[in-house]
């Protein structure tokens, strides 16, 4: 197994709402308000009206559930869905408390999005099991995906 890189994207997004401590956990939602992404085969902009939702559980564990499009510089479009699982450290908790940035790396943030698209140009993108990494970054987040491949 190994993995390719796929694209590095980010997603600019409203201030989030938050919904309040429930059963489960704090939960918050950001909505999508653009961006952009590029990888080897992949270039374009994410379209406004998606969504990041998370819920921080008891243990400071953020689970991520997120729903974009992305559309390329050649008019496919792409949705992406992807669940994570992000660590509310210090570094997270600072960035997103003073509207700085995090690196990679600096606390556990792992998604694994999945990709659909009827355009054929890219339905190449429909059978790949993805991961990726992200990072905060002022006014939204922004990810690393892989695509992994056998061999």
């Amino acid at each position: 197994m190994k993995l390719d890189h796929l694209m590095d994207y980010h997603a600019s997004l409203k201030p989030a709402v938050d919904v309040g401590v429930g059963p489960y956990g704090a939960r918050s939602f950001g909505e999508v308000i653009g961006g952009e992404f590029e990888g080897p085969r992949l270039k374009g902009r994410l379209l406004a009206g998606g969504g990041d939702w998370i819920l921080v559980d008891g243990n400071g564990v953020g689970h991520i559930d997120v729903r974009a499009i992305f559309e390329t510089d050649d008019g496919a479009r792409i949705y992406a869905q992807y669940y994570g699982t992000l660590e509310m450290n210090e570094r997270v908790m600072t960035a997103l408390t003073t509207g700085g940035d995090t690196e990679f790396g600096d606390a556990y943030f792992m998604v694994a999005p999945r990709f659909e698209t009827g355009d054929e140009r890219y339905a190449w993108l429909n059978d790949k099991v993805c991961v990726g990494e992200g990072r905060i970054r002022e006014g939204g987040v922004a990810y690393r995906a892989y695509s992994v491949e056998h061999g």
